[in-house]
């Protein structure tokens, strides 16, 4: 496996401190999506992408389709924060070290990390060749929360939409 240090990249999708799910089903697995800017990233971006080109290469014995590699380009997806950017997705059977700017860990409680957020991240890269394809995958080994960010997702309601309703108790 091939250790990569990924400074200041937007954190998307996180399942951090509990294993993440799907349709209502858990994964098993801790993950992240790390967001990179396709110029402030460059040179990690390369890093990462001459690491899969070496792992298909030597481990996988050719190339493998796009689908079945874990860095992937937001341009291709149809998330408006993804334009312009890379993405590469890590994920982990076991809890990832989560810490905050002063290297003290963080819990889900604190509420510091979220998507939206940006961070530091360290993962690794390494080949699958089984029973269940070939893929190159990262690891997720660890986080730490650098800065806030927008948040992504819903944004809920805002107060001021409750002004609709007026002053009056009446329900109706």
């Amino acid at each position: 496996m091939s250790k990569i240090k990924i400074p200041s990249a937007r954190l998307s999708f996180p399942s951090l401190f509990n294993p993440a799910s799907f349709g209502g089903e858990s994964t098993g697995k801790f993950e992240a999506t790390f967001i990179l800017d396709k110029k402030e990233h460059a040179e990690v971006i390369k890093q990462i992408e001459a690491v899969i080109a070496k792992l298909q290469k030597e481990e996988l014995k050719g190339k493998i389709p796009a689908d079945k590699i874990c860095l992937k380009d937001g341009d291709e997806m149809d998330r408006p924060e993804y334009q312009g950017k890379m993405t590469i997705k890590a994920s982990t059977k076991k809890r990832p070290l989560v810490i905050d700017r002063e290297k003290t860990p963080i819990t889900e409680d604190d509420n510091i990390v979220y998507a939206g957020c940006y961070v530091n991240a360290i993962i690794s890269l390494w080949a699958q060749n089984n029973q269940y394809g070939k893929r190159v995958n990262a690891q997720l080994d660890g986080v730490q929360f650098l800065r806030d960010g927008e948040p992504f997702g819903d944004g809920g309601v805002s107060v001021d939409e409750f002004d609709a309703f007026g002053d009056s108790d009446d329900a109706f």
